[in-house]
């Protein structure tokens, strides 16, 4: 008899011996309504009424039970009885109750957010952002012609034709993007033609904020594993490059731009020096002659010829021993050439307090306080060194340098920036003297273009570009808001170039 029910409740009931009244039909027909709604698989039934996995399935099938027709079945009506079956059956296994919000549920004002970092971050933006109307004077001077601080004056002085507003910071919402941009409403309405050119995009970014929040499970963060040499990787684009490295289908345009706001840094890195790299000399793939030998020797490095050898045991092959001056932190490249990339040293530039609590005792044998994090498997050890490249150049800490092995890659470095181009005078020059290729990205076409000219016009005639400048092909697709100035909108590796010192090459001649 027990074959016939399909409801894990009334096996539950069955089990117990508790027998349901023949004389009701209309509580039996109850039970078949309650039969009927729930999804619950016949093989999983069959192994829940089983003696071997008799136990409790979750934390909520205790509560479950005692809302079941088991205790009270001889004193509630059919209509409770569907009601409470259809209602364990919604809080089920199947349903994800940690999530705070849903997919149709994400958009909020920040400061009404039901996340209290959101609320905070609010707050942060109220307490530091300045109203852009032209009708307020200038706090800061313009960083580019896109700035909103460039349609204000200078000075608060109404008689002179300047300005008759002092700054004020941004305290109302826009009811559309839900981020604090006006000081007041009347402001956000005179100004709203403006606004409405990034309004849909601040949108955007509230949305995925509150995506980040919401406490929902992220399946686009289950990266593939290790995948076999024979299989080829498509680089055009995210989709190729996600198809053919076997990542799990990403459907959803908002899943797409958490992926790749995460994923753009490395593969950035990769897009260039892998073999099948999208970036060429072939028409417009604007990788420069210079760009390309400086390539093909780290290439040359990353993809050795293969020669049957493999990571564990069976793979070993006899071989040369390698070169007794090899430098320490190139010790990986000792390793089978499975093994792709060696040592990262990551140079920053930190306030005093950050340097004091992130960088470990500097001793005799770490004397600038390096952190090693060497538990990344057996292809990549990263080295975090709190202070400036320049410091470390001049201490021959990192020499000698090979443009087969080393390369550097700045992430925003800011170079032209106003704020932060004064600490890479002295470095620029030491970073041009390895002649290693050096590549860079940047948050928008403008600030990449400011970085080339201030390169430029710091060293003119000193480098050759390896990159053409343009769009990152593996940007991230997520835009970001500047929490000083949430006009300011930008992506991460938006753009990508690259250049290196330049090399004199000398040419013997014939005559004498």
């Amino acid at each position: 008899m027990a074959t016939g029910y399909t409801c894990a409740q009334c096996l539950q009931v069955l089990r117990k011996g508790v027998r349901v009244s023949t004389h009701t039909p209309a509580r039996l027909q109850s039970l078949a309504h309650v039969r009927r709604r729930c999804a619950i698989s016949p093989s999983w039934t069959r192994s829940f009424g089983s003696e071997r996995n008799n136990r409790p399935l979750g934390g909520n099938t205790s509560e479950q039970l005692k809302g079941s027709v088991t205790a009270k079945s001889q004193s509630q009506s059919p209509t409770t009885l569907s009601q409470k079956a259809s209602a364990s059956t919604s809080t089920g296994p199947s349903v994800d109750t940690r999530a705070l919000l849903k997919p149709d549920n994400l958009f909020h004002s920040f400061s009404n957010s039901p996340s209290p970092a959101i609320r905070q971050r609010a707050a942060f933006i109220k307490q530091n952002a300045f109203c852009p109307h032209p009708d307020h004077a200038q706090t800061r001077a313009p960083v580019s012609p896109h700035d909103p601080e460039s349609r204000k004056t200078q000075t608060v002085d109404a008689t002179a034709g300047g300005s008759s507003l002092p700054p004020a910071h941004s305290h109302f919402e826009c009811p559309d993007c839900g981020v604090p941009v006006y000081c007041s409403e009347g402001h956000w309405m005179d100004d709203f033609e403006a606004h409405l050119e990034i309004c849909d995009t601040l949108r955007q970014i509230n949305e995925d904020d509150h995506d980040l929040q919401s406490g929902r499970f992220f399946p686009e963060f289950n990266y593939p594993g290790v995948q076999d040499d024979n299989f080829v990787v498509n680089m055009t684009n995210w989709d190729t490059l996600m198809y053919t490295r076997e990542f799990d289908a990403v459907n959803d345009d908002r899943s797409m731009r958490q992926v790749t706001r995460m994923l753009t840094y490395p593969q950035t890195i990769a897009s260039v020096l892998h073999e099948l790299s999208p970036y060429s000399i072939r028409g417009k793939d604007r990788l420069t002659p210079e760009g390309l030998k400086s390539v093909s020797a780290l290439r040359y490095s990353l993809h050795p010829p293969r020669t049957g050898e493999d990571i564990d045991l069976k793979g070993l092959r006899l071989k040369a021993p390698p070169s007794p001056n090899l430098h320490p932190r190139r010790t990986s490249r000792i390793l089978p050439p499975a093994r792709r990339l060696a040592t990262t040293p990551i140079h920053r530039a930190c306030q005093t307090e950050t340097q004091n609590s992130l960088s470990p005792e500097r001793t005799p044998e770490n004397p600038f306080g390096g952190i090693v994090e060497d538990r990344l498997g057996g292809q990549m050890k990263i080295t975090t060194y709190v202070d400036y490249f320049h410091t470390m150049y001049q201490a021959q800490y990192f020499q000698p340098f090979d443009p087969y092995l080393d390369v550097f890659m700045l992430f925003h470095p800011g170079l032209g920036h106003p704020a932060s181009s004064h600490e890479w005078e002295e470095t620029l020059p030491q970073l041009l003297e390895t002649k290693v290729p050096i590549l860079c990205t940047g948050y928008t076409q403008w600030d990449m273009e400011r970085d080339i000219k201030w390169v430029g016009e710091k060293c003119k005639g000193e480098f050759d570009m390896l990159l053409e400048p343009g769009e990152n092909i593996f940007r991230s697709l997520r835009w970001d808001l500047n929490d000083m100035d949430p006009h300011d909108i930008s992506c991460g590796n938006w753009g990508l170039w690259g250049f290196r010192g330049k090399r004199y090459e000398a040419a013997m001649s014939d005559k004498e």
